[in-house]
């Protein structure tokens, strides 16, 4: 690479993920393969438009990657229409806000702090300066449990166009049935927002929001499904729905796609159908819960009291006087890497929350099992407990370095 200086900045990272342990649980490691179509000559091109209707020539090759991974994507989430031009996840939900919803139309999504997403309607996003947002909550942070009645009652109440299923720290299961059926009530739209379980969706390791007939799911394409940082949207069977999407995003809010993203897209969706990744679904899961085994061991509080999926929310402020950031920083130095997050009725700010939130996408890529990944836990906890003691952390490095060589990150995952 002739830039020496971006070389050195990514042999710096190559280092930091090779020596550290990954656990924010929206992120995760790509194949060679999906690293070669991402770095490719689909760069180089300008295709505005969708396949066989594009405003430039020279799109002989362009058309047939993004019709194959239309096809990839509608065949592994079970649906009919497929936009894989969406650029992340929050552009992939303005696409479908902008599709459907006229400026001051209501929309119903979960609760920022009971583990919502910033898109499903934080006064701070641009969605909500736009459209008029309502929200539902769990009953019981200790358990997890959606309050449905509240819920319908809320929805009867304000009558929005459109119901979102879908999180950024929620550790359990939603019904998806008890959406549709409030939605049907009160004439509604649904749209699941499986950004951080599609992958785990994918290989059939929790529910696709389509068997009990959600409308629209949007999606990013990494984490779980381990692809290129992009988006996705699906639309289960209306094809005036999927027609009125593609608008929205060209020309809508989007220009030119990234034919490059949209060919590495194609290489994840095409692995995701593997048996492998069957397996390795499987996987994440019983990680999660052989992690969320050692906290509830530790009397360590979790939100939802553990987890159905792949990601854990503890409250290590309350139960071990470290903050999110302290134990956010703390980690971090030692090579485990996760995330600092707000929990629900959190009296902290939320750049220095109660909570922390993490999980097993990656290190389960990298072939962590059930045993592996308690001692990680262990690992966390006695960190957090001895956080000024430098000794047990200069222990704790080395366990976490001795992991992370025994378990490299793979090159290919079929």
């Amino acid at each position: 690479m002739r830039d020496k200086k971006i070389e050195k900045l990514i042999k710096g990272e190559e280092k930091r993920q090779k020596e550290g342990l990954e656990l924010i649980p929206s992120e995760n490691y790509v194949s060679d393969d999906v690293l070669k179509a991402n770095g490719s000559v689909f760069t180089n091109k300008y295709s505005e438009g969708y396949p066989g209707r594009r405003y430039y020539g020279g799109q002989e090759w362009t058309d047939q990657v993004e019709r194959l991974a239309i096809e990839r994507a509608c065949k592994l989430f079970k649906c009919k229409f497929a936009n894989v031009q969406a650029h992340s996840g929050a552009p992939a939900n303005l696409a479908v806000y902008s599709a459907l919803l006229e400026p001051g139309d209501t929309v119903m999504g979960m609760d920022l702090s009971h583990g919502g997403h910033l898109t499903h309607g934080h006064p701070m996003t641009l969605p909500a300066k736009i459209y008029k947002f309502v929200t539902y909550k769990m009953k019981n942070p200790d358990t997890g449990e959606i309050d449905y009645e509240d819920m319908l009652k809320v929805a009867k109440e304000h009558k929005p166009k459109l119901i979102i299923a879908g999180f950024s720290a929620y550790p359990r299961t939603l019904n998806y049935k008890k959406f549709v059926e409030i939605a049907h009530e009160v004439g509604a739209i649904t749209m699941a927002d499986m950004a951080h379980i599609a992958g785990l969706i994918a290989a059939g390791a929790l529910r696709n929001p389509f068997d009990d007939g959600f409308d629209i799911i949007t999606s990013t394409t990494h984490k779980t499904l381990r692809g290129p940082r992009g988006g996705l949207i699906l639309t289960r069977e209306s094809e005036e729905i999927a027609k009125k999407i593609d608008k929205a995003i060209f020309p809508g809010i989007q220009g030119g796609p990234h034919m490059h993203i949209i060919a590495a897209k194609a290489v994840a969706f095409g692995e995701a159908m593997t048996p492998k990744y069957k397996k390795y679904a499987q996987q994440v899961l019983k990680n999660a819960k052989a992690m969320a085994e050692v906290f509830k061991k530790h009397k360590v509080r979790m939100i939802g009291g553990g987890t159905d999926n792949h990601l854990i929310l503890a409250d290590v402020y309350g139960s071990l006087g470290v903050t999110g950031k302290e134990a956010q920083s703390v980690l971090d130095e030692l090579g485990m890497t996760l995330n600092m997050n707000s929990i629900a009725g959190d009296t902290r700010k939320p750049m220095d929350p109660s909570g922390i939130r993490f999980g097993t996408p990656a290190i389960t890529t990298r072939g962590f099992k059930e045993r592996e990944c308690k001692q990680v836990a262990e690992l966390m906890i006695k960190t957090l407990k001895n956080k000024d003691n430098n000794k047990v952390k200069m222990e704790v490095h080395k366990e976490i370095k001795k992991l992370a060589k025994k378990f490299p990150i793979p090159k290919s995952f079929v």
